[in-house]
């Protein structure tokens, strides 16, 4: 857990693609919690409309549209989240795109490259800003990435997507090793298929595809986005005090299986 020097003070936590989805729903968890919650997304209205439903909510905190593909947005944003809240202790880098539909002889080169950029860039480059100011502050704190069950094993028809994925656990696991010793705990989530609204795009474009995603979940149905955020929650706080270096699928039983 992070270090504070006011351990009475309210942890602050940073949400890319906090948007919508599973980043919108963890927000919404943790400022349930009683956390400070930074919502950055590259689409600011959802940034906003999260905001806003936190609020509401009762729950502190701001909104900052992000691109983090940017090193400069990306250092701006953990310089906003400090200087709102005067410290960053955990941080869900959750942004990423799914923008293929076809095999691997299919998939454009721009949409590689920007599947890359997005999904793996964006999470070294939010990592590198987090790390900085965690040390900074003494070190202490928990970082978790989104990357996928499509990162634990091959996924036909979404090669950038996957090979993306698969590059999430493996800076996951190296940046544990690295800074475990400093008492930041770096972990990964790799969600199956939860109803997002990438998931409902996906499905109006290939309903198939959705009727075919339930059944390949022993469990009878895809999962929701609280179930993700509950897992996230979770690894911020003290009782995943000893996880380091993991990737948690939250998948129903499709690995499993």
């Amino acid at each position: 857990m992070a270090s504070r020097t006011n351990e009475t003070a309210p942890r602050v936590a940073l949400i890319t693609g906090g948007g919508s989805g599973i980043g919108r729903a963890a927000a919404l968890r943790l400022a349930a919690a009683g956390m400070r919650v930074i919502v950055a997304d590259i689409d600011g209205t959802g940034a906003e409309a999260t905001l806003q439903a936190l609020r509401e909510a009762g729950g502190t905190g701001i909104a900052r549209r992000t691109d983090v593909t940017r090193s400069d947005e990306v250092d701006a944003l953990v310089c906003a989240a400090v200087a709102a809240f005067g410290r960053l202790d955990c941080a869900f880098n959750n942004a990423g795109i799914q923008d293929e539909h076809g095999r691997l002889l299919d998939c454009a080169e721009d949409v590689f490259d920007r599947t890359m950029a997005v999904n793996v860039k964006g999470v070294w480059l939010c990592m590198r800003a987090q790390i900085r100011q965690m040390l900074a502050q003494g070190g202490g704190g928990a970082i978790v990435n989104t990357a996928s069950v499509a990162g634990l094993r091959g996924a036909p028809s979404m090669a950038a997507y996957s090979a993306s994925k698969h590059a999430v656990v493996g800076l996951t696991k190296t940046a544990a090793a690295e800074y475990a010793i400093k008492g930041i705990r770096i972990n990964a989530v790799c969600p199956g298929v939860i109803r997002t609204p990438m998931y409902d795009r996906i499905a109006a474009a290939a309903p198939r595809t959705a009727a075919i995603a339930q059944k390949m979940h022993p469990i009878g149905r895809i999962g929701e986005a609280d179930e993700v955020a509950a897992t996230v929650e979770w690894l911020f706080s003290d009782a995943a005090s000893f996880v380091v270096g993991q990737t948690i699928a939250i998948d129903g039983g499709f690995t499993a299986a």
